[in-house]
């Protein structure tokens, strides 16, 4: 009866033991298969920098406004720098696009080392800038900020023309980008500003025509809408058109009023009188 026992309590420790063991090993199997899926759903991830704050134009990048972060490895974008000292180490480097904060840091939103922030650095390749003076009617108001898209009008008055072109509005350019206002660049403003004068990005002809413009008339700014970019067809605007011969739109029919006879003044002199008689008009 011990010997029965004693061969139970054996083949129990046995079974036992390999339950144990065969466990073991599926939740290794187990964990192995979950950490292999877990890591193929992670995406690999590289550093690169951003702003720290928000920057504005002109100002400085330095190691205190600057952060780096983790990105996905195949998601960074084109001129990013992967760390503060790659950026910095080869000059002084200051922003031209206004940034905000966690924004990446890009090569062609800011200067390149050693450069200053100056509004050359903001033109693009083969344009040129030119400055017009406006006043707080002909600036919009004010509402005309850096990066908005405005058209040039032309308003010339020619008194020894003919009544019909005595004054006319062309419409001289279109769609031109708006650099600056007064000797702000930044392009991050949200407030109406009244300026005396407004940069705009324009090629050379275009600066040839806004120049010779400024000198036989006034010029003025009409704001576009933030995606309009297609040029519209024109035409010149004269002192003719601000009035309308166009009759009054009613089903009744327009019947000329009746008129009466017509007299002329006769005058007859009898010696020395003279006497005036009415005479119907043939």
């Amino acid at each position: 009866m011990r010997m029965n026992s004693i061969v139970m309590l054996l083949l129990a420790f046995v079974f036992g033991t390999g339950a144990v063991f065969l466990t073991k090993v599926w939740l290794n199997n187990q964990q192995s298969s979950l950490i292999s899926s877990v890591e193929a759903t992670i995406t690999p991830t590289a550093t690169i920098v951003v702003a720290g704050a928000p920057l504005r134009f002109g100002s400085q990048l330095q190691s205190d406004n600057l952060r780096e972060i983790a990105w996905p490895t195949g998601n960074v974008p084109a001129g990013a720098f992967s760390t503060k000292e790659e950026l910095l180490e080869a000059g002084e480097r200051y922003v031209i696009t206004a940034l905000e904060a966690n924004e990446p840091i890009l090569g062609w939103k800011i200067t390149g080392p050693g450069q200053r922030a100056t509004l050359s650095a903001v033109v693009e390749q083969g344009m040129k800038a030119v400055t017009i003076r406006v006043n707080d009617v002909l600036g919009v108001a004010g509402f005309v900020l850096p990066g908005d898209r405005v058209d040039i009008l032309l308003t010339r008055s020619n008194r020894g023309s003919a009544a019909g072109e005595k004054g006319y509005v062309d419409v001289l350019l279109q769609g031109m980008k708006v650099l600056a206002i007064d000797q702000s660049a930044d392009d991050r403003k949200d407030q109406p500003v009244v300026v005396k004068a407004v940069t705009l990005e324009v090629t050379t002809e275009q600066a040839q025509k806004l120049t010779l413009a400024s000198s036989v008339g006034s010029l003025s700014l009409a704001l576009r809408n933030v995606i309009s970019g297609k040029a519209e067809e024109t035409r010149r605007v004269t002192v003719s058109d601000l009035t309308t011969d166009q009759l009054p739109e009613s089903n009744e029919e327009l019947v000329a009023a009746p008129q009466g006879p017509r007299y002329s003044t006769i005058g007859v002199i009898r010696a020395t009188e003279r006497s005036e008689y009415q005479v119907k008009s043939q």
